[in-house]
């Protein structure tokens, strides 16, 4: 006889009996955990919080600085596995920072989000072993900052539908992309640049990873917004930026399963990267 596991979905939990042994609460976190999470916040109290106001006035050099911190700590590759240069820990270990990290502003929050998640994320769970190599460990110690190029002026709920285009080289050696992001988190300061394009008339868009530097490709100015404003947001602009055929990442056709599933690793931990500042808030 086999034990079967009913899980709750979505507002289910309001109007389901639940049983003590299946919440998990704070106590649950192991005493590792805790000193990471303790760690995270003293950094938090030293280096951010007494800083508010330089995050108000768009200083983008000092969210860039302080990525560079984290990283330093290891805590931009707490998901990221041991042989890559990461701490090779849970999920809920991810949660629990960043949760921490969320403390003062949500501009850094939205540059460690944006980088840990959509910006690795993509290449660990997609990536071949040789880009697994390449990029991870420098993802993970803050040596390069990821960011994630899904959205396009006409493509925003509705990823898929996407134009950016792909084209392979007649010598089937590269691939030339051609093609406008844009509200880009971490573009200012990305050294890796994970981007989708359609080939041809594919069904689907397709997952590539595009470096700092390469030729053709270049960055609008920073946007305006209402809030966040040290987190750097731009549009990424493609001019046949040609990129070899093993930066191609995962499948051809293959995509949009990349940029939902990615995605969703996020989902989650954007409820969780507003609990800190809630509680500093309350406080206040």
């Amino acid at each position: 006889m086999s034990n079967t596991r009913t899980y709750i979905r979505g507002g289910e939990f309001l109007i389901t009996d639940t049983k003590p042994e299946d919440i998990f609460i704070p106590e649950d976190f192991t005493e590792e955990q805790m000193m990471m999470a303790n760690a995270t916040e003293d950094f938090i109290d030293r280096e951010v919080w007494p800083n508010k106001q330089r995050f108000e006035d768009h200083d983008y050099d000092f969210s860039f600085d302080l990525m560079k911190k984290l990283g330093e700590m290891g805590l931009l590759g707490i998901s990221v596995p041991e042989q890559y240069g990461g701490l090779g820990m849970g999920f809920n270990t991810s949660m629990l920072i960043a949760d921490r990290v969320s403390g003062a502003t949500g501009s850094l929050s939205t540059a460690f989000g944006a980088h840990t998640g959509i910006g690795t994320m993509p290449i660990l769970l997609y990536g071949t072993e040789e880009q697994k190599q390449k990029y991870l460990p420098g993802l993970a110690s803050g040596e390069l900052i990821g960011c994630y190029c899904l959205t396009e002026p006409g493509a925003g709920s509705d990823a898929n539908s996407g134009r950016t285009k792909a084209e392979l080289t007649e010598d089937g050696k590269s691939y030339k992309i051609n093609g406008q992001k844009m509200w880009i988190s971490n573009a200012g300061y990305a050294d890796v640049f994970i981007v989708f394009a359609r080939i041809e008339d594919d069904k689907n868009i397709t997952g590539f990873i595009v470096e700092k530097g390469t030729e053709g490709l270049t960055l609008g100015e920073e946007e305006h917004k209402m809030g966040i404003n040290a987190s750097s947001t731009r549009q990424v602009f493609f001019n046949d930026v040609t990129i070899p055929v093993t930066n191609l990442l995962g499948e051809r056709n293959g995509g949009f399963k990349i940029a939902m599933n990615s995605l969703n690793y996020g989902r989650i931990k954007l409820a969780v990267a507003t609990l800190d500042a809630n509680k500093r808030s309350l406080n206040e």
